[in-house]
């Protein structure tokens, strides 16, 4: 089973290239930023509670994301794997997760970690802003926003980076690019 957890901060690039995990490994996707999306415009108690923090570029709490999670991959236990799109964003939450594929009887088998420099994240948020209306996507939210992935990130990273599961990515250049060394660091070529 491959299990692959892919994060970086918004605008990294994420949702891209796990369509593209997903067809090239036929894996499950699980985006937890689809799912919150998705319960705000059916405009449903988690859709409200979520975007009283996303609006203000704040993280949605850890136990309404680990119990979203749950579900998901409960849901689907017979897939080949999952793509874990946007989470784990803390500590708290990667620990819980393999906490949770452990009881499963699963475990993470890459953490791709999607590296963009800031300002070219900043330009990318904002196009997306006017493009899709997404109302995480203003200046201010997107300070916030990448100001908090940073801090948490980095325990993430020393997390898995002991289990030997961390691959860092240059998430710039093309698609098809990014994909490729993705999939080198999935497959272990060089």
């Amino acid at each position: 089973m491959l299990n692959i957890v892919i994060f970086g901060a918004p605008g990294s690039g994420k949702g891209t290239q796990s369509e593209l995990l997903i067809e090239r490994y036929g894996l499950k996707h699980i985006s937890t930023g689809e799912i919150l999306r998705s319960e705000m415009r059916q405009g449903t108690e988690l859709g409200r509670l979520a975007f009283s923090y996303i609006s203000e570029g704040h993280l949605v709490p850890d136990n309404v994301m680990i119990e979203i999670l749950e579900e998901q991959v409960e849901s689907h236990a017979n897939v080949k794997g999952f793509v874990f799109d946007g989470f784990p964003r803390t500590l708290k939450q990667g620990e819980a997760l393999t906490k949770m594929l452990t009881a499963h009887n699963k475990q993470i088998s890459d953490v791709i970690s999607l590296e963009v420099p800031d300002d070219i994240l900043e330009e990318r948020l904002i196009q997306r802003g006017k493009l899709q209306g997404r109302a995480d996507d203003n200046r201010n939210a997107i300070e916030r926003r990448l100001k908090d992935y940073h801090r948490l990130t980095s325990q993430l990273k020393t997390y898995y980076g002991k289990q030997n599961v961390l691959k860092e990515v240059q998430g710039t250049g093309s698609i098809e690019e990014i994909f490729e060394a993705i999939v080198e660091a999935i497959e272990g070529k060089k």
